[in-house]
């Protein structure tokens, strides 16, 4: 199939660069709900604040839903401290030291923005000698120092930052001459792009479903609720697009789609899992099977919901997941045809 890499990069960099830590989606949602403006595709907005496209199929009573989340990682201001630092709580599963060093910015709930730099609090080698080398990355040892002329807790108060307030990391979205996607946040974004390029192909090109298909674009993932309510209610097939985990030991790649066997909540369905890997086969589309011990998704949070539903785990390969990640178009591109296609199989 003929598909425009310059809309997908379009995209992929456009959603890696709308802040959105979890539970706080509204500014990238309404970018995906002006780019269905723009091509003319309904949708409806769950109270949550997820956003679902329904595409009709011959079959209306047997539908697949594919998801994918804008949500990321992030962090929030827990506490300003008396010389005008910000201490933080994390916001989704990271490591604290793939945040050392990185800038950041922080809005408030009156929507001013602040740069900033994390840090951890003995960050010099020079000062702290071996503490510096041996202090533990963990949210405690760590703040956010702002770019402001600011020496006490009155200072950041008057700038009107205060506790709750938002912290996102800088992206750092890289498409390099060849191809190479580095950014932050990846997991989940590149998946997002995915569905919506799919969306955008397959009613511009008028491809006939054989069951009404829906995307669900959830909002609360890295949460462990994000697709737990509010699937449309004829799901049959639920397919979370998220991303396959290359690393020791495994077998997902940065090159492919990968399709996982079994994560953190168990295996998934081995049937849908087959159909998946035939469509695969069937079409020349690069892809794994793997398996990762410390994933879970929004598959996960529906079967745990109680939807009786059968699930399955597919995306592209990132690279250092929760860290600054890196896949690459030919992953993309990968998991893009293996959603088209195994759309248009009945």
């Amino acid at each position: 199939m003929n598909y425009c890499k310059d809309n997908i990069k379009y995209y992929l960099e456009s959603i890696l660069n709308i802040p959105s830590p979890t539970g706080f989606t509204e500014k990238i949602m309404k970018f995906i709900m002006d780019e269905l403006d723009k091509i003319n595709i309904p949708y409806t907005v769950t109270t949550k604040g997820a956003v679902i496209v329904s595409l009709k199929g011959k079959d209306d009573s047997y539908q697949r839903t594919y998801s994918a989340h804008v949500d990321t990682l992030g962090a929030m201001v827990k506490g300003i401290k008396s010389n005008g630092t910000l201490s933080l709580v994390p916001l989704g599963g990271f490591m604290m030291g793939a945040i050392d060093g990185e800038n950041c910015i922080v809005e408030t709930m009156d929507g001013k923005t602040f740069t900033g730099t994390i840090h951890a609090v003995k960050p010099s080698v020079h000062i702290s000698g071996q503490e510096a080398y041996d202090l533990k990355k963990v949210p405690e040892n760590m703040e956010v120092v702002l770019d402001e002329k600011v020496n006490s807790k009155s200072d950041v108060e008057s700038l009107g930052i205060n506790v709750g307030d938002f912290i996102c990391f800088d992206t750092r979205t890289i498409i390099t001459e060849k191809e190479f996607v580095k950014s932050r946040h990846l997991d989940d974004k590149a998946s997002v792009a995915i569905l919506l390029y799919s969306i955008k192909y397959i009613v511009e090109n008028n491809l006939e479903l054989p069951y009404t298909t829906n995307f669900f674009i959830s909002n609360y993932e890295e949460v462990g609720h994000g697709a737990s309510a509010a699937l449309p209610p004829l799901t049959k097939e639920f397919i979370s697009v998220d991303m396959g985990a290359p690393g020791l030991d495994q077998n997902s790649t940065e090159y492919a789609v990968c399709i996982c066997a079994k994560d953190s909540s168990g295996p998934y369905d081995f049937e849908l899992r087959k159909r998946l890997t035939e469509t695969c086969k069937n079409n020349n589309i690069d892809y794994r099977i793997d398996i990762y011990p410390f994933y879970g998704s929004d598959a996960s949070a529906a079967l745990r919901a109680g939807w009786d539903i059968k699930v399955a785990l597919i995306g592209p390969g990132v690279f250092s997941s929760h860290a600054y990640e890196r896949t690459h178009m030919d992953a993309v591109l990968n998991t893009l045809d293996l959603v088209v296609k195994y759309s248009l199989e009945k």
